[in-house]
């Protein structure tokens, strides 16, 4: 009878069945960042930051001095001012610090980024649920018709596409780890499809809070409780507000694409698994 090898052959077995441990992108030597480069990730870093944090700070501050503040279910029209606050959070400023870190964070592994991409979008929820049940219950009281604008069904179709990602991501990028090997080639092929759809959610986020300060506009430029002076006011701060938004999207964009790669790289930063 003739020998068998068994240890050879769960050996090849091993190899046949292990995925080949390629370099990401940063880690190949050919693909080191100069100080140009290092430069630009500074530079994006820290415009961003300010930007994200700041249209935040500048819808508090348009809320509080000249919209009336906050309140609950007792003054509906103090309730709507809960709406933008929150949605700018969610939408804006939290998905927009989760696309970034994922995109530039490079000071820990690759997990441990996934996970906290995974908490800004959850951190995010919440505010986009209380933001949308401010309008609904400020609109109902004070007896105004919902789901009739542009700038409505835009934030419907925000928030439905905002979950389809968070539920296909969690799914697919952390669950499908328990299988890592079986589910390589499942995640590779989702990988850029959800890093689109994720851009794409962010614009439409960006494009609802622009028509919605348009609306918002329209709606101040009808009340006569008005002074001259603090309308016009208003109006450049809001403008500001849209003007930052834009250009928000046009960083986040340039940071996502951005690759600081030779012409002959074959992989992207954005496309790690």
């Amino acid at each position: 009878m003739e020998y068998v090898d068994h240890s050879f052959i769960d050996k090849l077995n091993r190899l046949l069945l292990r995925r080949p441990k390629s370099k990401r992108y940063e880690e190949d030597p050919d693909n080191a960042w100069n100080a140009c480069s290092w430069c630009e990730y500074m530079l994006i870093v820290i415009l961003s930051t300010i930007l994200l944090v700041g249209v935040l700070i500048l819808t508090l501050f348009w809320v509080m001095f000249y919209r009336g503040g906050f309140a609950w279910s007792e003054k509906p029209a103090q309730q709507f001012n809960l709406h933008p606050i929150l949605m700018v959070a969610g939408f804006v400023t939290l998905s927009g610090f989760s696309i970034l870190i994922y995109r530039l964070c490079r000071c820990m592994k690759h997990i441990y980024v996934k996970l906290i991409h995974m908490f800004f979008h959850a951190a995010a929820i919440p505010c986009i649920a209380l933001g949308f049940l401010s309008v609904f219950d400020s609109h109902n009281v004070l007896q105004k018709l919902n789901f009739y604008s542009l700038h409505s069904w835009l934030g419907f179709v925000t928030m439905g596409m905002f979950v389809l990602q968070f539920v296909i991501g969690f799914f697919s990028f952390l669950v499908m780890l328990c299988c890592e090997n079986k589910t390589y080639s499942c995640r590779s092929a989702m990988v850029p499809i959800h890093a689109s759809l994720g851009l794409a959610n962010f614009w439409l986020a960006i494009a609802t809070s622009v028509t919605g300060i348009i609306e918002k506009e329209r709606e101040t430029a009808k009340d006569p409780n008005l002074s001259e002076d603090n309308r016009l006011i208003e109006h450049y701060i809001t403008s500001a507000m849209g003007v930052t938004l834009v250009v928000i999207g046009i960083i986040v964009t340039f940071a996502v694409r951005r690759t600081n790669a030779p012409a002959s790289a074959k992989v992207y930063v954005t496309e790690r698994i």
